[in-house]
């Protein structure tokens, strides 16, 4: 049984199926011919209706909705609707009736800690996992229809260990620049089923008692049955420590002055991704546009580039000397006669462009002014859709994990998760982060600042009201550079050799099963 594919042109067409099964999964979109008597298979064609708003094109009539609003005002998947590619896969993961995460995703938890020291060989800890995962899926009566997952996380598979290398990195870069001057607080971006946040504290509690007097962990999730399942959770044994805050952070409206913590592990990836391609002849992009029509069946549409993020994403690209993959596919002496060519396509290959996470990178700015990033993901993924930076989209049947290759299908039954592009990452980080900020936010003046003589501290140098800000290019007095946000991409076997204790998950035999599994995820820091 497999899920349907993608035809290579902009409209999409099932490969051959069992209707009921087709129905089931996914609904796609290739006009035929005894709807349309005028349609003309074209490889990458888009016909001037596309375009031309003026066009008899079905679409033309639909509403143009946001993932948001769907949120808000569908308890079903839409019909004649049209949205941007990212609140396509935004309503499909997250819409809060018919979404993928508060439908199907379910996280595989351990009750206890494997017991690495005892096992052979890291065959035998492979052994020991399928068969937890077998005894969780059957206590937590998980079933077993189309789209019903289980997943796991090295935060999950290695605990306590992995958490209290967090948790090491996180307290190194606490005592080394704030303490005792300041708390220590920790924002963690969905939190799953709180283990990584149990995990911390206990490490603090236990190794840092006077920290974790002064420690505040704040959880924000989107997800209300993890959020409660969180709180009940950290409530346990942190009380008074841990708030869980139930709200999508690109919903944040909360100012933190203070210096803080934010980690983001293993929820990038499902961010959602706009779509661009761009003109073979003019180079100029456009951005993909989902349109679903009355009978629920799906087509991508493209038009000129305006959507602001897109825009900023490009220009993003541009600073850090980034050039598309697309583009570079284009760009060669052959250009100038493509359109001549038969069956040749008058767009590049799809892009898919982390818009989301740029927005991502907005807020942690806007709202979090002196925080200190912790993110970790997948760099690389098997199995991905055809396409630049594509995802990976699949869902699970019986026991069975089915890949697909197009990210159109039916809401809430699969899901969607993308690769980052760490390095590129690090840089757009940067330039975000070190734009300059208004003089209104409050920020305590360096004790030479220009509202002083030059030999007397400024009046509010000990106010609490204001924190100091970040003066880029001058030294502190421990030596650290002030104001330099030199975040560092490492992999996940770097991150761990610097902070974990290896020794609790090495193996009789020597493997250490939490340094050689997910050798396709990296830290940024």
């Amino acid at each position: 049984m497999s899920c349907l594919r993608a035809a290579p042109y902009a409209r999409l067409a099932p490969l051959p199926r069992s209707p009921s099964i087709a129905r089931a999964f996914s609904q796609t979109s290739l006009t035929s011919r005894d709807r349309d008597p005028n349609s003309r298979d074209r490889w990458n064609y888009n016909e001037s209706p596309l375009f031309d708003p003026s066009a008899s094109t079905p679409s033309h009539s639909f509403r143009r909705v946001t993932s948001n609003h769907l949120a808000l005002h569908s308890t079903d998947p839409p019909k004649r609707v049209k949205m941007l590619t990212r609140d396509f896969i935004d309503d499909s993961l997250y819409n809060p009736h018919y979404g993928y995460f508060p439908k199907q995703a379910t996280i595989f938890t351990p009750e206890q800690p494997f017991e690495f020291r005892k096992m052979a060989n890291s065959r035998v800890f492979q052994q020991a996992v399928a068969e937890r995962y077998r005894e969780y899926r059957i206590e937590a009566g998980i079933g077993s229809g189309p789209g019903r997952q289980v997943w796991h996380t090295p935060t999950e598979l290695f605990k306590p260990y992995y958490g209290h290398a967090i948790a090491q990195c996180l307290i190194s870069e606490y005592l080394l620049k704030y303490f005792p001057y300041e708390d220590l607080i920790l924002y963690e971006l969905g939190a799953g089923n709180g283990t990584l946040a149990e995990n911390i504290l206990d490490f603090l509690k236990a190794e840092h008692p006077v920290v974790y007097e002064r420690t505040r962990y704040r959880v924000i999730e989107i997800s209300a049955s993890l959020a409660r399942k969180q709180k009940e959770r950290l409530d346990k044994r942190h009380s008074g420590v841990v708030e869980v805050v139930h709200k999508s952070v690109f919903d944040w409206t909360e100012n933190e002055p203070a210096p803080c913590f934010f980690l983001a592990m293993e929820v990038v990836d499902n961010f959602a991704h706009d779509v661009v391609r761009y003109d073979v002849q003019s180079l100029d992009p456009l951005q993909a546009i989902v349109s679903i029509d009355e009978i629920g069946d799906f087509a991508e549409l493209y038009e000129p580039v305006h959507d602001p993020l897109i825009h900023r994403f490009i220009s993003l690209c541009s600073r850090t000397n980034h050039v598309s993959p697309a583009l570079k596919s284009a760009a060669n002496p052959l250009r100038a006669i493509r359109p001549y060519l038969p069956f040749a396509p008058n767009m590049t290959e799809r892009e898919f462009i982390p818009t989301r996470l740029v927005q991502f990178l907005g807020i942690l700015k806007d709202k979090f002014p002196r925080h200190r990033l912790l993110l970790s993901d997948f760099s690389s993924l098997p199995d991905t859709i055809s396409g630049y930076n594509a995802p990976v989209v699949q869902t699970r049947v019986g026991d069975v994990m089915v890949p697909c290759e197009t990210y159109l299908v039916h809401q809430g039954y699969f899901d969607i998760f993308f690769p980052t592009n760490f390095e590129l990452l690090r840089d757009m980080y940067e330039i975000i982060v070190n734009t300059p900020v208004p003089d209104s936010i409050n920020a305590r003046a360096s004790p030479l600042a220009n509202i002083a003589s030059p030999m007397r501290l400024g009046s509010n140098f000990f106010s609490p009201q204001g924190r100091r800000r970040l003066v880029e290019g001058v030294m502190s007095s421990s030596g650290l550079a002030v104001g330099e946000r030199k975040s560092k991409v490492y992999t996940h076997r770097e991150f761990l050799e610097k902070y974990a204790d290896l020794d609790a998950t090495t193996l009789l035999n020597g493997e250490n099963p939490m340094l050689e599994f997910y050798q396709n995820v990296k830290f940024l820091f």
